[in-house]
């Protein structure tokens, strides 16, 4: 039993004894004590006075006193106004340390049996992967292993927009611009290539409708007309109706794309367990739309097409199927989500897409829900906002956007420089400080991205985010490596820092007390994470946790400490800190340093 769970069973006992009134343990919650007041658990009275029947102090006093006659945990109390704040002792804080130290399954929560898809990613492959890209895939992979830490299955799917009017214009370009370049010959990653040429293509559309205006066409006119879109459209129907020419072209163009991404996603350090793609999903769905007309979950117009009246349900009236029989892209998302569950019979599913695409998944969910799908409540749109950059910041290789590919060298360059100029690589060889740059610059690069709650449009500043102080993943690391140092000099003087080292000791310092409460919070973070899908709770913990070990390290001595059951606690304390901030920043998918 915890702390916790000691206390409010305690009060559930005092309410019965002082006032005779029954309330469970399981009604009853505690919160941090506010550092301006003394104690570690606040027990917040007012919701409880009509049983009490007296003053919020009385009341306080009566179960206070109760606590401190009847709970071994608790050493003494005080009432402010409605609160009641209550004093763990030290005894009692030694020995939740001694059962974090020696647990083995730290930041793994008991199998929920049960499994949950997390897509992420989705990228086009007419072009490289961009800033945007990045907070997508980073929140996707950090929620996976959030999820998996609280005992989920977890399979991280990505769905590839492989096909559509985008990609032909690549495919376009290429036939006309070209001249049989590869990426080998015009040293190029493959998805840089194809984003190439997705640009020439916008830059000689552009042009053409410029000479249709001046031919007196209407800018709307001029648009549909010009020649350079009409031959998209018209190698879509080609590539739809199985063209060889075409489909050639298109797997061809696709193979560059996809080394490139394989790259990107290497660098980043993210992978995924299944890929789906819309070449092979675009035409499902066609039979849930007959299956939801027979149903009357939809409903036909007069020119044939199919559509869901979700005004019940707050919403308007959705297509589903145009009148001449064609997909539109929530037909191809109700075969997807279908597709999905007969693969892996999932309770969940996890969407991890941008705010612009609210309406389209609240409408998705609404349909199956009510066409009861198994997994209907389970579906969830993890919505985030956009990633904007200081003015001039960062190159860009296209002019309107940031490519990951170029954002990720930057900070590794930045923090290459940030970090010869703090004299941090004493030491090391060149592929040992190679591996810190990337290490750190993607370090904070993550952090940052994550440190902010997902449902906020957020300002990236790549300065701010690679600074050694403050709340930045190369903060974290640095404390985990100044840890690290400090448990290879207890391993050469000998120091004896497992359980047996300073079983028996009693007393704890506030620091060091503090960081016992800190540490013990862990896998309570890690459920809160999972229970709102926000590796931000992650990043505060890391924050608050390095935050507070860095107070400890500079109050109390550790080596010089005269006492040798003190000095191996501190080590143990220092180790147990060092391994949750590793287990917490892997959740972030960040790597912590040994040394720097």
């Amino acid at each position: 039993m915890t702390i916790q769970e000691q206390i409010l069973k305690a009060i559930s006992e005092g309410f019965s004894k002082a006032f005779d009134h029954q309330v469970t343990p399981e009604s009853l919650s505690l919160q941090p004590t506010r550092k301006e007041f003394e104690g570690n658990y606040t027990f917040v009275l007012f919701p409880f006075l009509k049983y009490t029947k007296m003053k919020p102090e009385d009341s306080g006093d009566k179960i206070g006193q109760y606590l401190v006659e009847n709970c071994e945990a608790v050493s003494a109390f005080n009432v402010v106004k409605g609160f009641l704040n209550i004093s763990v002792n030290e005894q009692s804080w030694m020995a939740v340390f001694q059962t974090l130290y020696q647990n083995e399954q730290l930041g793994q929560l008991p199998p929920k049996n049960q499994k949950v898809m997390v897509e992420f990613s989705s990228p086009n492959t007419n072009k490289p992967l961009h800033l945007g890209h990045l907070r997508n895939n980073f929140l996707g992979f950090s929620v996976s292993e959030i999820l998996a830490a609280n005992g989920y299955e977890v399979i991280k799917a990505n769905l590839v927009n492989d096909r559509g009017i985008h990609i032909c214009k690549s495919m376009v370009a290429y036939l006309h611009f070209g001249n049989g370049e590869t990426p080998t010959s015009g040293g190029f990653k493959g998805d840089h290539l194809a984003g190439k040429y997705y640009v020439l293509f916008d830059k000689a559309y552009k042009k053409q409708i410029n000479e249709l205006i001046e031919k007196g066409l209407s800018e709307e006119d001029a648009k549909k007309q010009a020649p350079l879109m009409l031959e998209a459209q018209e190698m879509l129907r080609k590539w739809e109706a199985g063209d060889e020419e075409t489909v050639t072209l298109w797997k061809t163009m696709n193979s560059w794309v996809y080394e490139g991404f394989d790259a990107t996603y290497k660098k980043m350090g993210v992978s995924f367990d299944k890929f789906y793609y819309e070449s092979d999903t675009y035409l499902l769905g066609k039979n849930i739309v007959e299956e939801g007309l027979e149903k009357g979950v939809f409903f036909k117009k007069d020119n044939n097409s199919v559509w869901a009246d979700l005004t019940e349900e707050g919403l308007d009236e959705k297509l589903v199927l145009r009148g001449d029989g064609t997909s539109v892209y929530i037909t191809q998302d109700m075969g997807t989500a279908d597709l999905k569950y007969e693969d892996f019979k999932i309770n969940k599913s996890v969407y991890v897409v941008g705010n612009e695409q609210d309406y389209h998944f609240d409408v998705l969910f609404k349909i199956m829900r009510k066409l009861n799908r198994p997994y209907g409540e389970g579906l969830y749109h993890l919505s985030y906002g956009m990633v904007d950059l200081p003015t001039g910041k960062m190159k860009s290789r296209e002019g309107t956007v940031v490519d990951a590919d170029d954002l990720i060298q930057e900070m590794v360059d930045t923090a290459e420089s940030h970090t010869k100029e703090l004299g941090k690589i004493e030491g090391f060889s060149d592929e040992q400080a190679k591996e810190l740059y990337e290490m750190l610059g993607l370090g904070a690069l993550k952090y940052f991205l994550l440190k902010v709650d997902p449902k906020k449009r957020m300002l990236f500043n790549p300065q701010e985010s690679i600074e050694f102080q403050g709340n930045t993943g190369p903060f974290i690391q640095y404390s985990h490596a100044r840890i690290a140092s400090i448990l290879r000099k207890a391993k050469q003087i000998g120091l004896d820092y497992s359980a047996s080292g300073f079983n028996g000791l009693q007393q704890v310092e506030n620091a060091e007390k503090e960081l016992i409460i800190l540490l013990n919070d862990y896998e309570k973070k890690i459920a809160q994470a999972g229970e709102e899908l926000s590796p931000s709770v992650i990043a505060q913990y890391m924050f608050d946790l390095a935050k507070e070990y860095n107070r400890f390290y500079a109050e109390l001595p550790i080596f010089s400490e005269a006492d040798e059951k003190i000095r191996s606690f501190r080590v143990a304390l220092s180790a147990q800190v060092a391994k949750t901030l590793q287990s917490g920043m892997k959740l972030l998918g960040i790597k912590v340093p040994e040394k720097m």
